[in-house]
């Protein structure tokens, strides 16, 4: 009877002792779950398109010619400065010489033809004041009166013929001309020869298509960036937006342009669509070159002192086992009655939508923009709506909330267990940063 009082009592015990452990054991995993926070900030934010481009002249000539020949001489070469008018090349001009010498002679004969035909009517002309006179005497007849003015009629014409075939001849000569002067290729701007694609000797043919000879940039202290520019992200980009951009010549330095042309032609490589978009850059110490490959940031829009939340605080959402029932049941109510997240990406979106659904605020999208960070309240998350607007890597816009600069949000859950785990999990060599991540 004794020994069963004592087995009764120490089974007593022994589920008191692991009821208590237990508790113990429960609060210091819940003791254990800290918060990592950021404090609302104010400062600038500005969000901005990537694109890759070409560094183009912003006039370039193409210059050719308009007859065939052999290439006599060349009077420029690569990167030569010319002039309006300036010659810099020089087909032969022998065969073109002897169409200007068979012209000439053609309108010589020409105007020989006009003299003896001018000469032939005016005799006409007085046989036939003769003719009259006669006539009025009754010495000759009626038709040799009519044979006679038919004569002078026929001799006008052929003055007139003579004299059309003149400036035929005329016609012919200055054009034989013109295409003597074509034997000289000159420049029709002023610029820098940027690119040569004949030699002394070679033969051009112009004949079915005229073939480029120069290329001349009018300005090279004017430059102009071809972007291509996403159909995502194209709808953010208007003409004077600014633009910086940086090439592999000059990795350390930052060149600036502004957006002069959306253009509306798309262009399909591999079925990615994508908008060119001109930027207009100043190249007044001549650094930047035709061809260069440019990679360019875009600026979509810029808030200056902005009241901003880390963009982290609006993907966080604490974990199940540090919410109350009453703050589940209260968000899930709200998400409901919202019909969502209220815009805000869920935990396993990319940053980027959410930048992209700023962006669109900021460029008039009159559509639903809230959000929801997480506050601290008697050390329990307690969610709290603001309305986004611009966004960019780091912070994002609080165009309307409860929220003020100074106040902490939760961004991530700081577990000194797991911490330790990963700590062990990582490899020689490595230790964690404080704010994530890992380094040698």
């Amino acid at each position: 009877m004794r020994s069963r009082r004592w087995i009764l009592v120490l089974g007593i015990a022994l589920v008191v002792v692991v009821a208590l452990a237990s508790r113990a054991f429960l609060s210091k995993g819940a003791d254990d779950v800290k918060f990592r926070t950021e404090p609302v900030s104010r400062g600038s934010l500005v969000s901005s398109v990537t694109a890759t481009g070409t560094v183009n002249p912003v006039k370039t000539v193409q210059v050719g010619t308009y007859v065939s020949g052999p290439v006599q001489a060349i009077d420029v070469d690569f990167n030569s400065p010319v002039k309006q008018g300036q010659r810099v090349a020089k087909i032969d001009p022998r065969p073109f010489q002897l169409r200007v010498d068979q012209a000439e002679a053609a309108l010589t004969n020409a105007r020989a033809h006009v003299d003896k035909a001018r000469a032939d009517l005016r005799y006409k002309q007085t046989n036939l004041g003769r003719t009259r006179a006669l006539a009025a005497e009754g010495i000759v007849s009626k038709d040799t009166l009519d044979t006679t003015a038919s004569d002078v009629d026929q001799a006008r014409a052929e003055v007139a013929l003579q004299e059309a075939a003149l400036k035929q001849s005329a016609a012919q000569l200055e054009e034989a001309r013109v295409n003597l002067s074509y034997t000289d290729i000159v420049s029709p701007v002023d610029g820098v020869i940027v690119s040569r694609n004949i030699d002394v000797g070679q033969t051009v043919a112009a004949s079915f298509q005229t073939p480029t000879l120069f290329l001349i940039a009018e300005d090279l202290t004017k430059m102009q960036v071809n972007a291509n520019v996403s159909e995502a992200d194209i709808g953010t980009v208007a003409d004077g937006q600014r633009a910086t951009f940086t090439v592999d010549a000059f990795p350390e330095r930052t060149f600036e342009g502004t957006v002069v042309q959306t253009r509306n032609a798309p262009q399909n490589v591999q079925n990615v669509i994508t908008y060119d978009v001109v930027i207009g850059a100043d190249n007044e110490d001549l650094a930047l070159r035709p061809g260069m490959t440019a990679n360019i940031v875009l600026e979509t829009g810029r808030r200056d002192e902005a009241l901003r939340v880390p963009t982290a605080a609006l993907r966080f959402r604490p974990p199940a086992d540090t919410r109350d029932g009453n703050t589940g049941a209260k968000e899930s109510a709200r998400e409901g009655a919202a019909g969502g997240d209220g815009g805000t990406p869920h935990p396993g979106a990319s940053p980027g939508a959410h930048v992209r659904r700023a962006d669109r605020a900021s460029a008039g999208d009159k559509t639903d923009h809230s959000g929801r960070v997480w506050v601290l309240d008697n050390g329990d998350p307690q969610p709290v709506r603001i309305t986004t607007g611009l966004s960019d890597d780091q912070y994002t816009e609080v165009v309307d909330g409860p929220v003020k600069a100074g106040d902490p949000v939760i961004v991530a859950v700081d577990r000194p267990q797991e911490r330790a785990a990963t700590t062990a999990a990582q490899p020689p060599g490595f230790v964690a940063r404080p704010g994530g991540g890992r380094r040698r």
